[in-house]
Order: C-alpha cells, then sequence, then structure tokens
C-alpha cells in the first residue's frame, strides 16, 4: 500500500465521523478508513481513564490493554517527503469503481482504465484520471478527464459494505459479457428514474430505479460480507442488502462509551495513582516511582503530579497494587451520580471542579444546582453498525455489528474533551408521585406499546431497553433546557451534550441530568454555560423553555402523536420543539414526551410542571 496523503480529518472525526470502516467523501476521490490494526499504535497516545477502560473490557474482552488517541502529526511540516508529513490514519480507495465526468466509463480503478495523480504539497488535489479519453462517442482528441466514485453501495444491517454489482445489475444476473460499461444521465433532473447503466460489448441498459425498494430486493444479489476496512468476505451473511448513496448518513453508525473523568477517592495521591496506573504499575522501588513522577511532570501527561512527594506516591502505588484501593467500577454513570450528589462534591481534582448555587425560586421539586466548572469526558470507540443506527442504551449493552480490526483488539480508539457543564438534581418523592398518575401511567403504556413494537421489528427482545418514564421526562426537560441555553448564550448547539440519571433499578433513585460542553477545540470552556446555570439566569431559561414546548410549530400533529401506533420511540416531540442534535443526544433523539414535562393541546392532565408562571 503506498503511502500517498489524500487528505486530512480532525482527530476527533475519527471518533464520531470518519472511524475505521467509515467512508471519507474528499474533494476528488472517496476512501475508506482502515482498521486500528493497520494504524500506527505507537503514535496513539494513550488516555488514563480507568472506569472506562474497565467498561471496555467488559464489553471487548480482557485483551484490550489501553484506550489510545488517535495519531496526530505535526501542524507544520516543512518537507511534504519527511517522515512526519506521513502520520495518520491509512486509508484506501473505495468504492472500488470509477466513472469518467467526460465519458462515462464504469470500471474499477485496479482495472488499468484509471491511474492515481498524487500531490505531496497539496493533498486534496489527489485524485484518479482517465487517460486520453476521447468522450463517450470516441470522437474527440484524446486527453485525460477526471474519474470520480461511483455514486452508489450496497450496505447490509449486519454491518458489511461493498461495490455496487454493476455489471450484475445491468445484466440482470451473471454474465460472460465483457463489454465495458457506461454511466449516463437521460433527463435534467438527477432523479434515479434518469440515471442509466449501459454495457458497450452487448448494448443492455438499465434503468437505476430498479436498484431501490422492492425492485431493489428482487434485482440485487446476495450480501458478500465484505468488510472493506479489513480486506475481509464472509460468506455466511444472511441479511438482504440495499443499495445506498455514497455519502449517505446511514453508510456508519459508531457504538461509543464515554463516562465523565471524577474522583472516585478521598485522596488525591491515591486518585492519581489510579489514573496514570500504566505508568506507575511497573514501578519497584520508591526511586524509580520517583524518577516515572518526575517524567511525567515534564511531558504533562498527568496533571496533578506536581507537589507529590516520593514517599506519598509509592504508599499510593504499594496500596493500588495490594489491592486495598479499588476504583475501576463497571457502571458507567452510578459513581458519576455520587459524587455530583455527594454532601461536599469535590472542588480541586484536576478535570473536576464543581461550585453548589443556591436553586432558582419558583422550582421546588429542584433540589440542587452544581455548576461544574471544569471536566474532562473521556469517549472510546467499540465498533460501528451500518443502515441503522445502534440500539443505544439496551440492557444486553451496545450493539456491535462490525468489528474495529481483523482480531481482537488489543487497543481501543479514544479522544478526550475538555469543558463546562450544569447540574440539575430533582426531589425523587415528587416524581415518584407524579409517575403514580393515571395520566402518566397512560402516556407510559403507550410510550412502551411503541418501544415494543420498534424492537420486534428489528427482531430485538422486547422487554429491553425501555427506560422509563421518569427517564422519558428528564430526557425531555434537558432536551428542552440545551435549546434554550443554545439561543441564549451562543454556544454551538452540537457541542452541548446531556447525561441523564435516571436509574430506578436495584435500590437507585437516581432524579436529575448534566448539560454540558463537549466540544474538542476552545467552544465550550470559555464559562458561558456555567455563567447561566446562576439561579437568576438558571430560572429565567427553564420557564422559557417551558412555555415555548406549550405549544409546537407542528401543532397540532406533534402533540396527538401516538407511539403506540406507528411503533416509534418518541411521543409528542419533534424537530420543531425538543429535538436536538444526535451527538447532543445520549439517545439519538429517542425516548422524548413534552407531554410529561408540560400541558399539551392533546393532554393537559400528565405534565410535572403545572403552574410555571
Amino acid at each position: 500500500m503506498s503511502k500517498t496523503p489524500v487528505g486530512e480529518v480532525r482527530p476527533s472525526q475519527l471518533l464520531w465521523t470518519y472511524g475505521p470502516g467509515a467512508l471519507v467523501d474528499l474533494p476528488n476521490l472517496s476512501v475508506v478508513t482502515m482498521g486500528i490494526d493497520r494504524w500506527e499504535k505507537d503514535r496513539c497516545q494513550p488516555i488514563q481513564e480507568a472506569r472506562l477502560l474497565a467498561n471496555v473490557r467488559s464489553v471487548m474482552g480482557p485483551q484490550v490493554e489501553s484506550l489510545r488517541m488517535p495519531p496526530i502529526g505535526a501542524r507544520d511540516v516543512v518537507d511534504p517527503f519527511s517522515a512526519e508529513a506521513f502520520v495518520g490514519v491509512p486509508v484506501k480507495p473505495f468504492p472500488r469503481w470509477l466513472r469518467c465526468v467526460k465519458c462515462g466509463l464504469l470500471s474499477p480503478y485496479d482495472a488499468g482504465l484509471f491511474s492515481l495523480k498524487g500531490d505531496a504539497r497539496r493533498p486534496e488535489r489527489t485524485r484518479f484520471v482517465h487517460i486520453g479519453c476521447r468522450g463517450s462517442n470516441n470522437d474527440l482528441p484524446p486527453r485525460d478527464a477526471d474519474a470520480v466514485p461511483a455514486r452508489f453501495l450496497m450496505a447490509c444491517r449486519a454491518g458489511h459494505l461493498d461495490d455496487f454489482p454493476w455489471h450484475w445489475f445491468v445484466h440482470s444476473g451473471p454474465s460472460a459479457c465483457t463489454g465495458h460499461l457506461r454511466f449516463y444521465e437521460s433527463g435534467a433532473s438527477l432523479q434515479t428514474e434518469n440515471l442509466w447503466v449501459k454495457c458497450d460489448g452487448c448494448g443492455v441498459s438499465r434503468n437505476m430505479a430498479q436498484a431501490f425498494g422492492k425492485a431493489g430486493q428482487e434485482n440485487l444479489p446476495g450480501c458478500r460480507g465484505r468488510h472493506p476496512h479489513v480486506d475481509r468476505f464472509a460468506d455466511d451473511c444472511t441479511q438482504d442488502p440495499r443499495a445506498i448513496l455514497l455519502g449517505a448518513t446511514n453508510g456508519w453508525f459508531p457504538v461509543t462509551l464515554s463516562v465523565l473523568a471524577i474522583p472516585q477517592t478521598s485522596s488525591p495521591v491515591t486518585q492519581l495513582v489510579a489514573d496514570g496506573w500504566t505508568f506507575f504499575e511497573e514501578a519497584a522501588s520508591e526511586l524509580e516511582a520517583g524518577i516515572v513522577a518526575k517524567t511525567l511532570k515534564k511531558s504533562g501527561q498527568l496533571p496533578g503530579i506536581d507537589g507529590v512527594t516520593s514517599q506519598e506516591l509509592w504508599k499510593a502505588i504499594e496500596d493500588h497494587r495490594n489491592g486495598r484501593v479499588e476504583v475501576a467500577q463497571s457502571d458507567l454513570k452510578g459513581p458519576e451520580w455520587e459524587v455530583l450528589t455527594a454532601a461536599h462534591p469535590p472542588t480541586d481534582y484536576p478535570h473536576f471542579m464543581s461550585k453548589e448555587v443556591a436553586a432558582p425560586t419558583g422550582f421546588a421539586a429542584l433540589t440542587r444546582v452544581l455548576l461544574l466548572e471544569r471536566l474532562r469526558e473521556v469517549n472510546a470507540l467499540l465498533g460501528f453498525t451500518r443502515v441503522e443506527s445502534p440500539d443505544e442504551g439496551g440492557d444486553a449493552g451496545p450493539t456491535i455489528k462490525a468489528p474495529l480490526g481483523r482480531e481482537a483488539p488489543s487497543w481501543i480508539p479514544a479522544t478526550q474533551v475538555h469543558g463546562e457543564g450544569i447540574f440539575l438534581r430533582f426531589d425523587t418523592a415528587s416524581l415518584t408521585a407524579w409517575a403514580n398518575q393515571d395520566a402518566v401511567k397512560a402516556i407510559d403504556a403507550r410510550l412502551r406499546q411503541g418501544h415494543a413494537g420498534w424492537r420486534i421489528k428489528r427482531k430485538l427482545d422486547p422487554a429491553q431497553g425501555y427506560p422509563g418514564v421518569r427517564y422519558v421526562m428528564l430526557h425531555t426537560l434537558a432536551h428542552l433546557l440545551i435549546r434554550e441555553l443554545a439561543l441564549e448564550c451562543g454556544y454551538n448547539a452540537a457541542s452541548i451534550r446531556e447525561r441523564i440519571y435516571a436509574d430506578v433499578e436495584d435500590d437507585r433513585n437516581q432524579a436529575g441530568f448534566l448539560i454540558y460542553t463537549a466540544a474538542a477545540d476552545s467552544d465550550g470552556t470559555l464559562g458561558g454555560l456555567v455563567e447561566l446555570g446562576r439561579p437568576e439566569n438558571l430560572g429565567r431559561l427553564l420557564r422559557q423553555a417551558l412555555h415555548r414546548a406549550r405549544v409546537c410549530a407542528s401543532d397540532p400533529l406533534c402533540s396527538e402523536h401516538d407511539p403506540s401506533k406507528d411503533q416509534s420511540l418518541h411521543g409528542a416531540s419533534c424537530h420543531a420543539c425538543s429535538f436536538v442534535s444526535e451527538t447532543s443526544c445520549e439517545r439519538g433523539n429517542r425516548h422524548l414526551d413534552r407531554s410529561l414535562v408540560v400541558p399539551t393541546l392533546e393532554n393537559a392532565h400528565a405534565a410535572f410542571f403545572v403552574d410555571i408562571e
């Protein structure tokens, strides 16, 4: 595989948008990101987060040794042919089939009809060309013409991705014809009815509309079980493939886990050792521990190590090694809830700085407001799905259809972002009394029925995954507040995220949510969100959000929506009133119903907030 630079992406995009198996649509060509077994592991800096690593191991296996950031090269490379210029993630062209923009010739790039032209100084200019193209009628002077990726692909729910079967499709099955294929348009619009593929050898042609819908099920071959990012085929795939467009949003959905970096011990030194155990686990003496600490101070890889003596450090290492301290818990949100609701939350942890303020007047059910002036979120990529987004939040764990590499991974790609947030806690007795009302139980029953139907259609256990009516109410309120905060503070709405705490299983009684910024750059770390959490600002924003949610621009259709009838996962909610960016929502805009928060045109008796002026 040649080392031809083809473009640039941000490290965070390799987790959320262009991870292993995803297509990167560049200006002149399309490439697929290869599996992590092809990445240069030594250039991927490790991230220390013991709690997330424990959860990743419970899903991916005990062979996972570390969480690592994607490789990051130097921003300004003077020599484009130096080793530093080739730091990055390996990719390969995909789809293999290309189309000449001048004559419409369709052919795989490795068939010898197209050539790759690279530009080391301008990677974005890398492209394929059809050498000596003479036009569609073969009557023009020979001249090189650009070749672009064919715009159609095949994918299935099992996570497989394959080239569109052009030869099979145009000949309606297997054929011995060896003629060249051409792609052309017959009308002014680019609808599939006006797109055709034709064989020069036998003259047969076919309309692309026959590749979609019910016709596509009859005119396309079975799935070959292809994973292009690991160069593997699986012949045992039983899923029906479907034609998708290049660049379609359903071509790649990441499956991730995320945690907030929180202190889980009362001793700062003990917490430092737990966070950076991979650095200290081989230290055999107090002297070696001091040398490791000195190295970490210079590199800045473990914030907070300054000021810790060798004696304190060595004692904490021995306690951790002998099992006297256990901090790596498999529960994701439970430890976070305990820290956020503690009588005296931490105020000086390097990645967690909090300040409690009074709750706004007029909201008796709101028992705590905690301003998080500093926090860190760590995200890990476990795998991905195609065609349909993963079933997030189910009791059975993350749904992973496609792997990150050929073998069980020894490390997992991860990113960390720093920001700020607002935590709101609600009175559990008020929520319990509200949930016992008949009107709330009626909505809960409809939501459960819609949830069961949605999972049955996807051949999933209908008894799993429903988070409960308390979660739906808190989740909807968090969305309403996120939309109001985005309007007020001017932050990019996609940089504001949520974490809902509403677990009532196994004697848990959580009732609250955290709204925080999660931007990989400086957006969201400027203090604006924390400032809006002060009583005089938060009360006004909550009232505005509740009043705005009473009537939706899509009413009465929105308020009348019944999830039990169309087997959906949301009630009275839509893009006009309560949906947010899918990067902001931990459930992909599922499990929402504003009639549980405020009175609506259809239901005025199930709202948790009734008398808000």
